[in-house]
């Protein structure tokens, strides 16, 4: 396997020109299944497993499992002042150097399992509540320059659920741990 396959397993995100509202609710759907995905494919594997990067030079299981919060809870929070402010600009974060902190190299991956779990709960809840014009609302993102609008923000992050999902699939598939 290629290392462009392992890091993008899924290929990269692509946003479909169209967005309509079963775009919406399959996009949707992915944020509402995945704490029940994710916490399965996880929960027989040993702190060993746990502790071993998907790919060489790159992050353990637990690391994967502790950014898939970190990113999702950042998004969450810029869905908010998205729908509260006019346009708002977001403070992006450096994931490598969150990745690297003691809680994400070290920490129980079911604390980041259960807040994953009630996080998505709550962000579904609210997604569910808006309407295309809501999902127009934007904000913008300094690191890429460039205004993003919530459904966008959906899209992306049902492509990132999916995208780690297979990061951790594949390890497993390729260690023979599933």
């Amino acid at each position: 396997m290629s290392t462009k396959n392992i890091n993008y397993p899924i290929g990269r995100f692509k946003l479909p020109s169209i967005i309509d509202n079963n775009q919406i609710n399959l996009w949707i759907s992915t944020l509402e299944n995945f704490p029940d995905r994710i916490e399965n494919l996880v929960a027989t594997l040993t702190q060993e497993q746990i502790d071993t990067p998907y790919r060489t030079d790159g992050w353990t299981v637990r690391q994967l499992v502790h950014h898939l919060y970190d990113s999702h809870h950042n998004s969450y929070t810029r869905f908010k002042w998205a729908l509260t402010e006019k346009s708002p600009l977001i403070k992006g974060f450096d994931e490598r150097a969150w990745a690297d902190l003691f809680d994400s190299k070290n920490g129980p991956i079911e604390l980041s399992i259960h807040a994953i779990i009630a996080l998505h709960a709550k962000w579904v809840y609210l997604l569910k509540g808006l309407n295309l014009a809501d999902l127009q609302q934007s904000f913008v993102n300094p690191d890429e320059n460039k205004t993003i609008t919530l459904a966008e923000n959906i899209g992306f992050y049902a492509w990132h659920c999916n995208h780690h999902f297979a990061k951790i699939n594949n390890l497993l598939q390729e260690k023979g741990w599933n």
